[in-house]
């Protein structure tokens, strides 16, 4: 019997209509979502895909695929319920205690981390658990079952089904330049500086992709591309190019003598971040992470 994790990665596949994009659904590389349908359609003993289009890239249901389809997401949202009811049983016998497995991205680790010690030394029953990954690996986890929450910046689109969205705060979108760059204009600076740029496949990168855009495009001198805030940041500060960056809370960039941050007119383009969290476990335990990360901005 095909494993939930194989199931998952063709349902998503299914509705993706591509194998790139359903392995960006569940959070794997394009190879490992391949591997898992050619393994479950060796095990089927047929094929569920029609492949080509696109260069190939397309994957689209075939009859055997479509027939397969609603078998698996009922087994998918089975096993959801199932987790849910366990869940429950355990949170309405203590909420405050039993494990609980919470995630942030890098910005807000350590206001999360000060939440958790805090949880920690006044609920001795309690066993939280934190790790660090970015937003659309967090979110495949807290749907997958794999995470209860995680906090991580809002990607576009609906929250779906049984997750819920607790927002917990804004960073607005701001050019960072060194300290002695001219005294330009957003844009103007962008096309006369080398251009230090946040990895585009995450939903920050996506959000400074829409700010080059409402810029008019400028002419870029691409120069690097990162997936680490504080590193663009740094290489900022060491006059190496200019970045369009959210502002972090407590980085202290406007206090930086090395660095000058600029807003955007007219853009008012913000990082929104918050709590994603299985409905199952939303209660007094999820409430007080929330208060207490809150506490530590």
């Amino acid at each position: 019997m095909p494993s939930l994790r194989t199931l998952r990665c063709f349902v998503a596949v299914a509705h993706q209509g591509s194998f790139a994009a359903g392995a960006a659904e569940v959070a794997l590389t394009q190879a490992a979502v391949s591997l898992q349908m050619r393994n479950l359609e060796a095990e089927l003993k047929r094929t569920l895909f029609d492949r080509g289009g696109q260069g190939g890239r397309s994957a689209q249901l075939n009859a055997a695929g479509q027939a397969l389809l609603p078998w698996a997401e009922r087994m998918l949202a089975l096993d959801a319920q199932l987790h849910e009811e366990l869940r429950d049983a355990a949170q309405r016998a203590d909420p405050m205690q039993g494990a609980y497995r919470v995630g942030a991205v890098v910005s807000a680790v350590a206001p999360l981390a000060h939440a958790v010690v805090a949880l920690k030394q006044a609920h001795a029953g309690l066993e939280l658990k934190l790790i660090s990954a970015k937003s659309g690996e967090l979110a495949a986890q807290v749907q997958a079952g794999q995470l209860d929450a995680a906090v991580l910046v809002r990607g576009p689109g609906r929250i779906a089904p049984g997750l819920s969205w607790i927002p917990l705060y804004e960073e607005a979108l701001v050019l960072l330049a060194p300290a002695d760059a001219a005294r330009q204009s957003p844009a103007r600076l962008l096309s006369r500086s080398p251009f230090l740029r946040f990895d585009r496949s995450e939903r920050t990168g996506v959000l400074v992709e829409q700010a080059l855009r409402r810029l008019g495009h400028p002419k870029l001198q691409e120069f690097l591309e990162l997936n680490s805030i504080e590193a663009l940041a740094e290489l900022v500060r060491q006059r190496v190019g200019v970045a369009l960056l959210p502002l972090l809370r407590k980085a202290g960039w406007e206090q930086d003598p090395a660095l000058r941050v600029l807003p955007l007119p007219g853009l008012p383009l913000r990082r929104n971040l918050g709590l994603l969290c299985r409905r199952s476990v939303r209660g007094p335990l999820t409430e007080a992470i929330v208060k207490q990360f809150g506490s530590h901005l």
